[in-house]
């Protein structure tokens, strides 16, 4: 083919195209607004209701949970253990989930999903012993890895950059939202021995998994007949996203063991080492740009699950404990959500490193506004919140705006083992701080609480520091790759194989 056939649309090399009728146009428009409203239904339901099985809420009813099963004080930890299965279930069903969403018809990947998602959800009320609690947690993170990224090949088929950053600020702001909102669902009971059912903490909003299905459902009607699906899956985009199942299976493995049977410093050993595995397999995969994105979505993927959850979560934990029986204030994290959002739709007009750039810069600035500030109340949380969910959610669309679905889902399989290490690092240090202080008093406790925590944002910090200079060295690398490419003259221009 020429350079003349290449820099023109096809429509030009057989001459001037009549134009369509007015009648079929309309058509034509109003058929892609009903497929845009199918795919924005399934990113604010589905998504939504997959990361909600990530926090555990279940501590808060602990006292209630162990008397109505009966289990002495050397159980508990067996419960705590039990209820916290589903993020290591999530984070091992992701990468082949990825490949069947790939292969398979990704609507069809993600009714299996709800599927199994629902029965969790459903047989939460059902529970009555250990093994029961632990096999529900486990199908519901199993439903949710299935989910989410057959959700994200659906968005992806559209090819319209505003519903993919709609799908990227959507994740960031559900990421942040998540544990106040599980925790405002299972309030600490007053005399903190009893709740309505203690069993809410194992689903706390069933109804959103309903409506995720309901959006399922109702998508082929939407979406139409013409479907534009993502190229062929290739066997070595095959291999990168199971290759990710090696180090997360054995995380998780370990995660699950180690959460009360080792020691804080091995917890964190454990953590640090498998933070520097998945950056490794994300720099490692990003040195292609059709592979890791041409603007580092692995790393940012990292970043987004290292931060957004293991930030917010524990804060809503102190918050709620600040507040009392109410539950912790909903109202600075639903900003900071809403902020991801705005921000992710944001960064379509903007160029996109530099707006992976500024996102770090934001999600950095929250690290000094969270240690300077030593209230939990409403106003006082807003200030690390905003531009924790305005950074994330700018870089996370950014880096995804020009990326093929294959690196989009590259760096899905890294995101949640990396929320699984930020919570194991926050809860290791404050279960450190803890046993060095050994508070006798709630207020004692909750202090100690906070100085662990203050810790971790400390870590975070200098954790986000590195991997933006690792996503800076990643872009820098593919423009600087990209340059001889556009110094040739047209005609010796390689063809471009389409983006996906």
């Amino acid at each position: 083919m020429s350079s003349h056939a290449r820099e023109h649309p096809p429509g030009d090399l057989a001459g001037t195209r009549p134009a369509a009728p007015p009648a079929r146009l309309a058509e034509g428009a109003a058929r892609r607004r009903l497929a845009t409203l199918g795919a924005l239904l399934l990113t604010f339901t589905a998504l939504p209701a997959a990361v909600l099985v990530v926090p555990d809420a279940v501590g808060g009813v602990v006292p209630a949970a162990a008397s109505a099963l009966a289990l002495g004080d050397a159980e508990i930890p067996g419960l705590l253990r039990a209820t916290g299965l589903s993020l290591p279930a999530l984070l091992v069903t992701v990468p082949p989930a990825a490949v069947a969403a790939r292969r398979l018809p990704a609507w069809g990947v993600l009714v299996a999903g709800l599927a199994v998602l629902l029965a969790g959800v459903g047989a939460a009320g059902l529970a009555r012993s250990l093994p029961d609690i632990g096999a529900v947690r486990a199908v519901q993170g199993v439903g949710a890895g299935l989910v989410l990224p057959a959700s994200l090949v659906l968005v992806w088929e559209r090819r319209n950059r505003a519903l993919a950053a709609a799908w990227a600020g959507a994740l960031a702001g559900t990421l942040i939202l998540a544990m106040p909102l599980a925790l405002k669902a299972v309030p600490v009971p007053a005399d903190g021995t009893a709740v309505p059912d203690w069993r809410v903490a194992l689903a706390p909003y069933p109804l959103l998994a309903v409506a995720a299905a309901g959006a399922a459902l109702a998508h082929p009607l939407l979406h139409g007949r013409r479907r534009r699906r993502p190229p062929a899956l290739r066997r070595a985009e095959r291999g990168r996203l199971l290759l990710v199942l090696v180090p997360a299976g054995g995380f998780a493995f370990l995660a699950v063991v180690a959460a009360h049977g080792w020691s804080p410093g091995a917890r964190l050993l454990l953590a640090g080492l498998t933070l520097l595995a998945l950056t490794g397999l994300a720099l490692a995969g990003g040195r292609d740009a059709a592979a890791g994105g041409p603007a580092g979505g692995a790393v940012v993927m990292i970043t987004i699950g290292l931060l957004c959850q293991p930030v917010a979560g524990p804060l809503a934990g102190l918050a709620a404990a600040e507040a009392g029986t109410g539950g912790p204030p909903l109202l600075p994290f639903a900003v900071a959500a809403a902020a991801a959002l705005a921000a992710a739709l944001a960064a379509t007009r903007a160029g996109a490193r530099g707006a992976v750039r500024a996102g770090h810069l934001l999600m950095i600035s929250a690290v000094p506004l969270g240690l300077a500030g030593g209230a939990l109340g409403r106003w006082a949380l807003l200030a690390p919140l905003v531009p924790l969910g305005a950074g994330a959610g700018l870089a996370l669309a950014a880096s995804l705006r020009d990326a093929r679905v294959g690196a989009a889902l590259f760096g899905l399989t890294l995101c949640f083992p990396a929320v699984l290490a930020g919570q194991l690092l926050v809860l290791s240090l404050q279960a450190a701080r803890l046993e060095r202080i050994r508070p006798l008093t709630d207020a004692q406790h909750v202090h100690a609480l906070l100085e662990g925590y203050r810790v971790w944002l400390a870590v975070a910090g200098v954790a986000v520091v590195l991997l933006a200079g690792a996503t800076t060295r990643l872009c820098a690398g593919h423009a600087a790759a990209a340059r001889p490419r556009t110094a040739r003259p047209p005609g010796d221009a390689a063809a471009d194989p389409g983006a996906g």
